[in-house]
């Protein structure tokens, strides 16, 4: 349970431990250690974690691809995000989600997003944000799906006011 507000911020090296420990908790495999020391490095990715009552509860991550492949464009994309089990159903994962779509709207116009479409929670999670169905394939950039299908959406930087 939460006692206090979530907080979250840009990973560093030191979290990564903290962040495969997330995975794991949740049922995942951990994540690459150099992958992730790398992904956290670079200028066109964004690492974040988040925090409540002093502890790393969970993380998400974006990408960048430079080129187009199949049907998916190149551009900046929405990773995964894991939040520890017990911490679901708190807004974690959308504070997650909308720290990294502001820092891809500060780049780019549109967002983009894949996932299996048996993954119903984060489809409704990402409704949130205008994320709309562009394609389906069997392969987009570097991830295969289960059931030989995924949904790739985006979703277009808000009108400023």
């Amino acid at each position: 349970m939460l006692d206090g507000p979530v907080d979250v911020r840009m990973a560093t090296s030191g979290d990564i431990h903290a962040i495969r420990d997330i995975d794991t908790k949740a049922g995942r495999s951990p994540a690459d250690i150099a992958a992730m020391a790398t992904a956290i490095l670079d200028e066109n990715r964004l690492v974040v974690v988040a925090s409540a009552d002093g502890n790393i509860v969970g993380w998400g991550k974006t990408h960048f691809w430079s080129y187009a492949n199949g049907q998916a464009p190149g551009g900046h994309y929405l990773g995964g995000v894991t939040v520890l089990p017990e911490f679901r159903r708190h807004g974690i994962a959308r504070a997650l989600t909308q720290v990294r779509l502001n820092w891809i709207w500060a780049r780019a116009d549109s967002a983009w997003y894949i996932v299996n479409p048996s993954n119903q929670a984060s489809i409704d999670l990402h409704r949130e944000w205008g994320f709309a169905e562009v394609a389906r394939a069997a392969k987009l950039h570097t991830t295969s799906f289960t059931g030989c299908v995924g949904l790739l959406l985006q979703a277009k930087r808000p009108l400023e006011d």
